[in-house]
């Protein structure tokens, strides 16, 4: 089995791709540990979100949330902001599957930021519609209606 983490990372996204979740999981912490010790912070950072993704679509939000912490941080300090918005947007994820609806939508509106500057669009409509969704959920009618109608705008 090859052991070099751009490997690893493709073993990953091949059982993600078959919804092999924990697998998945697995091969991107081995990949992110590989980058890491190889000087790579910012590939590191990509598969610790890969992972993160991985452990809520296998149930393990906790999981999922401390794969994704500061990696945000490690994007903006490399300028990629597009990446950036993606860190918070899977930590708003991971903080929503948790029941913490107030730093979901924070993160969720944080990261709609960062999509807007990145003239990335369609990310942006994505989150702030999860951030609407959690709006609703919590009984935030007005507040979520005002937030969908700048979501249709972002499209």
């Amino acid at each position: 089995m090859a052991s070099n983490p751009a490997s690893l990372a493709e073993q990953g996204k091949q059982a993600f791709a078959n919804k092999r979740f924990d697998e998945a999981a697995d091969l991107f912490r081995q990949a992110a540990e590989g980058f890491t010790l190889g000087r790579n912070g910012l590939l590191a950072a990509e598969m610790k979100n890969n992972l993160s993704v991985a452990l809520l679509q296998a149930g393990k939000p906790q999981e999922s949330l401390d794969a994704a912490l500061g990696t945000d941080l490690i994007f903006e300090g490399a300028k990629d902001i597009t990446k950036q918005g993606m860190a918070l947007g899977n930590q708003a994820a991971a903080l929503e599957a948790l029941h913490r609806y107030d730093e979901a939508i924070a993160a969720y509106e944080r990261s709609a930021e960062l999509f807007a500057q990145a003239g990335e669009g369609d990310l942006r409509a994505m989150v702030m519609k999860s951030a609407a969704a959690i709006k609703l959920k919590t009984g935030r009618i007005t507040e979520s209606a005002f937030k969908m109608m700048g979501s249709l705008d972002a499209k």
